[in-house]
């Protein structure tokens, strides 16, 4: 991940974070929904930029899905 991007990686995450929350799933059920490990999941949320690189389009529409949620909804003040 760029540097310079770094800000909007944590934003992004967090606000995944908040949906998956108020849709009341936790990290697993997340997971499964998305097709992916928690352990994704984990980083993505807490930005662990040292082992996520970013998120493809592919992933960032299956996550806006299953959160019911507008993609640009996730980049709204980034």
């Amino acid at each position: 991940m760029r540097e310079n991007y770094r800000e909007r990686f944590r934003v992004l995450g967090l606000k995944i974070a908040y949906y998956r929350k108020l849709r009341g799933l936790t990290q697993e059920q997340f997971a499964e929904a998305i097709g992916r490990s928690v352990s994704f999941v984990s980083q993505i949320e807490a930005n662990n930029s040292a082992t996520v690189k970013g998120i493809s389009l592919d992933t960032l529409f299956t996550i806006s899905e299953k959160l019911d949620v507008p993609v640009a909804r996730l980049f709204e003040d980034l």
